[in-house]
């Protein structure tokens, strides 16, 4: 038995630990090393517990290891409720719906860029723009924006924009069912029109880096990745001001309801509806739209990122082999199908915030800080039994913005970056300060925990070379 933060909990597994019940619902399971478990913030037990007294819940609540504090769930919470009778709670999706993570790779080697690495992120810079506000390349009309978010990456890749190819390495071929613009506010479609192919703030980043580390040669292979010290390219971001509007709307219109339902919460901020009611109904077709809007922004980014290697380099996308490994969400409510407690196999809403999907044989992108690197893994059979088909997203926060930026210098950091070899353009030295890797969780042992846990495993760990910053 493990004592944290006043809380007990018996360990289950190697990295697996359950929170002991004094309270009436669902278990609260949580995969970490010991270590991490006893640094997570009481934020995540408390959360956590109120996680697990939703109605409708069909199984545990699972906390991933690099969870920390939410709006009402934990980044990191991962749960599923029955696809008829049970709940969808907009604050257990996120604001940022279908944040995400995208990986390319390129038959470039570290030799073959390191002249070209500072001219290349400045471009990427120009091309992508990163901070609050920026608007994109993308000018869409009212009429195109219904179109993107109801048909998703297919209809981008019919107008030009994108490969047909990458549709099929992205989640959901890039489009999630169910989306009618009808439920979409105005204010959400005004806050999105704009942002299609920008990155947002935040730890939202354009990444060049090297392949460090190969695990699995086998996987790696068959994912692009062909040796040490060849370049690939990372992308993290979300649906931008839309879907942080389609969250708020929701939100409001649940809260407004809260009596109809007759249900008790611990915590308002995860206010829920029953799947089967008009209110859920909407919020799952504008979460739809938002998730698309993503998966759109992400690869309208991949067309900005292929189109800056050709006239840095002089030669085409396709000659470099900018292929995408894969694109996959990690704040997202999907309907799947899986087996749940009970023996039986059953659809299901499986709600995933800060954590993302890891079936068999599907790449899993971890992302870490813009100092330590990312992870390459490969999901597994295991996942789909022990925790819907799903494991971590990154490397997890272990302080506020505000904290970091009071002990972080960001003129400094970029200075101290670049004599490693890390050379950033940053909306501002201030964001730079509050995403310093010290803010985040040794990314080492988050991928230890999914590994021991067998819910991923690692095929390759990337090291950052360039980096453009929100």
């Amino acid at each position: 038995m493990v004592k944290v933060h006043g809380y007990n909990l018996k360990q289950v597994g190697d990295v697996e630990y359950e929170v002991e019940k004094d309270y009436q619902g669902a278990p609260l399971r949580i995969f970490a090393t010991e270590s991490l478990v006893k640094d997570m913030d009481d934020e995540v037990f408390i959360q956590g517990r109120n996680v697990a007294q939703l109605p409708g819940l069909v199984g545990p609540v699972y906390i991933m290891p690099d969870a920390h504090s939410g709006y009402g769930a934990p980044i990191g919470t991962v749960f599923a409720q029955d696809a008829e009778s049970g709940y969808v709670s907009p604050g257990a999706v996120g604001y940022d719906i279908n944040c995400g993570m995208r990986l390319l790779t390129t038959n470039l080697f570290e030799k073959d860029i390191k002249n070209y690495i500072e001219k290349l992120v400045d471009l990427l810079f120009n091309y992508v723009p990163a901070g609050v506000g920026r608007k994109g390349f993308l000018k869409v009309s009212r009429e195109e924006l219904k179109k993107l978010t109801e048909e998703g990456v297919p209809y981008l890749v019919k107008k030009g924009i994108g490969w047909e190819k990458d549709l099929s390495h992205i989640e959901a071929y890039g489009k999630i069912a169910g989306c009618d613009f009808s439920s979409v506010s105005k204010a959400a479609q005004e806050r999105g029109i704009h942002q299609l192919a920008t990155l947002g703030s935040g730890n939202h980043y354009l990444e060049i880096q090297k392949v460090e580390t190969i695990f699995d040669e086998s996987k790696a292979k068959e994912f692009g990745i062909i040796g040490r010290n060849q370049i690939v390219v990372m992308v993290h971001c979300g649906s931008r001001g839309f879907g942080h509007q389609i969250a708020s709307d929701y939100l409001r219109i649940f809260e407004k309801h809260t009596m109809e339902f007759k249900i008790k919460l611990q915590d308002r901020q995860l206010v829920c509806a029953p799947i089967q009611t008009s209110f859920a109904k909407q919020y799952l077709s504008a979460m739809a739209g938002a998730a698309n809007f993503a998966f759109v922004n992400r690869e309208a980014i991949t067309y900005q990122i292929r189109k800056a290697f050709e006239k840095v380099l002089g030669k085409r996308a396709e000659e470099l082999q900018m292929n995408l490994v894969y694109d996959v969400a990690h704040n997202l409510a999907k309907f799947e199908e899986h087996t749940v407690p009970n023996g039986k196999k059953q659809k299901v809403l499986v709600h995933r915030k800060g954590a993302t999907r890891s079936f068999p044989n599907q790449p899993v992108i971890i992302g870490g800080s813009m100092e330590t690197g990312s992870y390459l893994l490969v999901g597994t059979d295991t996942a789909l039994k022990k925790s819907y088909g799903s494991t971590a997203h990154g490397s997890g926060r272990t302080m506020s913005r505000a904290q970091a930026k009071r002990i972080v210098e960001g003129k400094s950091l970029w200075n101290k970056m670049k004599a490693r070899g890390i050379y950033v353009r940053s909306a501002s030295f201030a964001g730079l300060a509050e995403e310093a890797g010290l803010a985040y969780k040794n990314i080492e042992d988050v991928v230890e925990s999914v590994e021991k846990a067998e819910l991923s495993k690692p095929v390759a760990y990337l090291k950052p070379i360039g980096n453009v910053k929100g």
